[in-house]
């Protein structure tokens, strides 16, 4: 395993481990403010349009480097 490839597994399970902190933090800011169904769904959904967003960088990495 070279170091570039080391250091693009660390990425993605450090970027993927921050991911679920992040929506465990989410869940509990919308439980503990009371957020109901419709604010919680408006927290989730503008965080997870990161989530694609950080998954197509890594789709169309892919795609180009092929």
């Amino acid at each position: 395993m070279t170091i570039a490839e080391f250091e693009e597994i660390s990425l993605i399970l450090g970027i993927g481990g921050l991911i679920l902190y992040m929506i465990f933090i989410l869940y509990k800011l919308a439980e503990e403010s009371k957020a109901g169904k419709f604010g919680t769904f408006v927290i989730f959904f503008s965080l997870g349009l990161g989530f694609v967003g950080f998954a197509a960088k890594y789709i169309i990495k892919r795609f180009l480097e092929n």
